[in-house]
């Protein structure tokens, strides 16, 4: 969509949308879950919210619960009635509600891409608010601020957690890592016959990056970036050669890589120090751990002149 652009932030459970929905303007169709009190959304409002956006034959097509991170925005004026800024304005601060939002307005007015498994009327979203910030009459430096205080408290709160989540990970997939110095948690699922890479060797691997969450965010594979949403027909997928010790990838993976024979198949899991840290990445937010399953294909000996680019979304 052109117009509600979403950022990420920090997410908890789903929500369960009900068949009984109410008329809203436009083509709209909502059912309220949890009606809080309190003002409602009004245009210029900051808003963080966890949302799901469903086919309405329950294919997810967006879920801020996989990046374990909320969705934020700045509520603006309706391109259409019955839009999802329409939808906003309709809830206050910890309500939550489902959502129909006509497909062929969005596509037509908001340039949103038509979505390739339904031929059905609408999208589903199920929204729950989690903070708003009013614009009201404060001046853009004040509101600026509020918003700041709030995202630096979200950030620091997904930094503290970061350590639990990353346990919680490993004892829900009853995983026996080793864990080296620098904090890398590595389970070898088939070990392989041959040497380690050396410092400047090239090691030829098949990866897939996820988060804790499980959802994917890259893959070498073509059949599991296709499975998984991720599927880019104008890149080439085949296992990516990645001169180990470079600089070429992020710290934890090339760590990762050079712990591992020609032949071995295993799972790293990285703390974000050793992923993308606390700026986070196109697509990955800041401080999140990071799951890489990789298949160590080859090790080619010596120095590759240049290195190649991290994996990443």
């Amino acid at each position: 969509m052109k117009k509600l652009v979403i950022v990420l932030g920090l997410a908890v459970t789903g929500l369960t949308a009900c068949n009984n929905f109410d008329k809203g303007e436009g083509d709209m169709l909502y059912k309220i879950h949890t009606d809080k009190s309190g003002e409602t959304i009004k245009e210029g409002d900051f808003v963080a919210f966890k949302a799901i956006e469903k086919t309405e034959g329950d294919s997810v097509l967006y879920s801020s619960y996989d990046y374990d991170r909320p969705s934020l925005l700045v509520k603006e004026k309706s391109v259409f009635k019955g839009d999802l800024f329409a939808a906003l304005g309709l809830l206050s601060e910890g309500d939550s509600a489902t959502f129909k939002i006509n497909i062929d307005s969005m596509v037509q007015k908001m340039g949103r891409p038509q979505p390739s498994d339904t031929t059905k009327k609408y999208l589903v979203y199920t929204i729950k608010i989690d903070k708003v910030i009013p614009k009201g009459s404060l001046n853009d430096s004040l509101f600026r601020g509020k918003i700041d205080e709030f995202l630096k408290a979200e950030m620091e709160q997904a930094k503290t957690a970061e350590v639990a989540k990353v346990k919680a990970y490993v004892s829900s997939k009853s995983l026996k890592p080793k864990v080296t110095a620098s904090g890398l948690n590595y389970v070898v699922s088939k070990e392989g016959n041959g040497a380690k890479a050396n410092l400047g060797d090239t090691v030829v691997v098949n990866y897939t990056g996820m988060f804790l969450s499980g959802k994917v965010f890259d893959s070498s594979l073509p059949d599991v970036a296709k499975k998984n949403g991720t599927f880019n027909p104008q890149r080439p997928y085949e296992p990516l050669k990645l001169p180990v010790g470079m600089g070429g990838s992020i710290p934890g993976f090339e760590e990762g890589l050079m712990l591992l024979n020609k032949g071995t198949k295993a799972t790293l899991i990285l703390p974000s120090k050793l992923a993308y840290g606390e700026q986070g990445n196109q697509g990955i937010p800041p401080f999140s751990p990071l799951v890489f399953e990789v298949d160590v294909v080859n090790i080619i000996p010596g120095t590759a002149p240049v290195a190649a680019a991290a994996p990443k979304q």
